[in-house]
Order: C-alpha cells, then structure tokens, then sequence
C-alpha cells in the first residue's frame, strides 16, 4: 500500500474523528437525561471525574471500530487482526492521552477550563484514530481474540468501577467530593 493512498477503511478512519467527538460529547448528558438511570451510568459519565470521562471515548471508539468491521469488513477484505490491533490502539491511546494532557495543563498552570477539557477530548480522539490507522496500515496486527478480551475486560473495569470506585484522585469528582454514583 503507497503512502498517501487511502482506501475505503482508512478514510473511515479518519472521517470517525469528528463523529466519535460529537457522540461523545453527547454522551457526556446521558445520564442526567435518562433521570440517573444506574444502567446508563455503565455508557455515560455519572459525576466530573476524568475517569468517568473516558466512558466518552470507550463506547464511541469501540463501537467505531466493530460496526465498521461487521458491516464492510468482508466487502474491503480488511483483514481483522490489523484492523482489531489498530482499533485497540486507538482505544488505549486516547484513554492515556486524556488523564495525561488534563492532569498536565490543570498543574501545570493550576486552572481548568470547560472549553479546555472539550478540546482535550477531541485531541484524544484524533491522537488515537490516527495511530490506529497508522497501526492498521503498517503492523502484522494481533489476534482479533485477544483484542476482543481486552475490549471486554475494559467494559467490566468501566462498569464495576462506576458502582465500586477506588478512592483515589482519578475517579474524584472535584466538583461534588464523591466517587461513583454518589
């Protein structure tokens, strides 16, 4: 594959950036919409934390990712363990990238600022579609398996820890003191 050529995968690759963003930003409301249903507060944030945040990116990229394959996978013959390795990829790196660049700027300069922390989201999001399309294009992939045990030990994690949240700085919200579903 020449450098600079896309195909139809990558150019979804790419055009999921604003769409993951958006959704995400949507999902940020769902729960005090939906009356604090504990059920959404396994999707959606249920407090400030930044822990809760990354429920933004884990169910937008994941679903990103999978309907993709499902639906066009056999039509662009994409080989699933490169896809699956660049859908983890991007995952990971825009679940560190947020807690790293939102516990960088609010020490660094002792503020934090809405606009701020929506731009970080969108950050995030591009930092990691792109080196999951830059994984897709260029590695030998790993087995799509293990990707989705890893997937589904994350969805668990996000879960269980929305209902029994470790008391440490990650999962407070600094607005109300709580941890969780207060």
């Amino acid at each position: 594959m020449k450098y600079g050529s896309s195909s139809n995968p990558e150019k979804f690759i790419i055009k999921g950036i604003p769409f993951l963003f958006v959704i995400g930003a949507l999902l940020h409301f769902a729960y005090d919409l939906l009356g604090e249903c504990p059920v959404t507060g396994i999707f959606a944030p249920v407090n400030e934390s930044v822990w809760e945040h990354l429920k933004l990116i884990l169910w937008p990229v994941i679903l990103w990712w999978t309907v993709y394959f499902a639906a066009k996978g056999k039509k662009y013959e994409i080989n699933k363990n490169k896809w699956f390795a660049g859908a983890l990829t991007s995952l990971l790196v825009s679940l560190v990238s947020v807690p790293l660049i939102f516990y960088f700027y609010t020490e660094a300069f002792g503020t934090e600022n809405v606009w701020i922390d929506i731009l970080i989201l969108l950050a995030a999001l591009t930092l990691g579609q792109l080196t999951g399309l830059h994984i897709y294009k260029y590695s030998k992939g790993i087995n799509m398996k293990i990707v989705i045990i890893i997937f589904a030990l994350l969805v668990i994690l996000f879960g269980v820890f929305t209902f029994f949240t470790p008391e440490i700085p990650l999962f407070l919200d600094g607005q109300s003191g709580t941890y969780g579903i207060a």
